[in-house]
C-alpha cells in the first residue's frame, strides 16, 4: 500500500489536505516549484508574501485578492506557484522581528524580476534609505540618474512589488508631504512611526 493510499484511508475530509502536504512535499523534493507563497500576519493587515530561488519577490497587502496575486505571479514569473509556508519562514521571521522593532534592516535576498529599467533604479535607491530615515520623490530620482523625474520616481514606488522590504514609505514629497503609499496613508503612516522617522 503506497503513502498516499494509507492516507486515504484516514478520515475522509483529510484526504485533500493531506494531497496537497504530499503534492508540496515532493514539488519541493523534485524542485517544481517555481514560486512559494503564503499568507502571514502582521500590524498593518493580512500580507501575502512570495519567494523564488533568487530570493523575495513579492509582497502583497490583502486589498488585492491573494488569488489575483498567485495568478499574477504565475502568469509574470511561473505557473508553477505552490503555498509553502515553509519555504518562506526566513521572510516572516524579518517581518515579525521588524514589526516588534527588533530588526531594522533585511537581511533576506531580493528577486526583483518583477521589476525593469528605471522603476528598478528607483526602487533600489529607495532599498538602500536606512531605518528611521526618510527621503524624497526627488532624491531617489536623482539616485536613479534622472533628477528631473519626480512624478516617474512616485510611478515605480507606486509599483513597488515588495512594500515594507523595499521601504517606499520612507519617501515624501519634496514639501514634507506624505505623499502616497500602495497599502494606503494609513499604513505608511504607521510604519514611519514604528521606525520613529516621523
Amino acid at each position: 500500500m503506497s503513502d498516499i493510499t494509507r492516507k486515504l484511508k484516514g478520515p475522509r475530509s483529510a484526504a485533500p489536505a493531506l494531497l496537497v502536504d504530499d503534492l508540496k512535499r515532493r514539488a519541493a523534493e523534485q524542485d517544481l516549484m517555481d514560486v512559494a507563497y503564503a499568507p502571514l500576519d502582521s500590524p498593518v493587515g493580512p500580507l501575502v508574501v512570495a519567494a523564488t530561488r533568487r530570493g523575495l519577490v513579492r509582497i502583497s497587502y490583502v486589498y488585492e485578492d491573494p488569488e489575483f496575486v498567485v495568478e499574477d505571479l504565475a502568469a509574470r514569473i511561473s505557473p508553477r506557484v505552490l503555498e509553502a509556508p515553509e519555504r518562506l519562514d526566513d521572510v516572516r521571521r524579518e517581518l515579525d522581528e521588524y514589526f516588534d522593532g527588533t530588526r531594522t534592516n533585511f537581511d533576506i535576498a531580493i528577486d526583483w524580476r518583477l521589476t525593469a529599467g528605471f522603476t528598478r533604479k528607483v526602487l533600489r535607491a529607495t532599498a538602500r534609505v536606512p531605518y528611521g530615515s526618510t527621503s524624497t520623490y526627488r532624491e531617489v530620482a536623482g539616485k536613479a540618474g534622472s533628477p528631473r523625474g519626480s512624478r516617474a520616481a512616485g510611478n515605480a514606488l507606486g509599483s513597488n512589488p515588495i512594500p515594507i522590504v523595499v521601504p517606499c514609505h520612507r519617501i515624501l514629497h519634496s514639501g514634507g508631504g506624505m505623499g502616497g503609499y500602495t497599502g494606503g496613508l494609513d499604513k505608511k503612516i504607521y510604519l514611519l512611526n514604528l521606525e520613529g522617522a516621523i
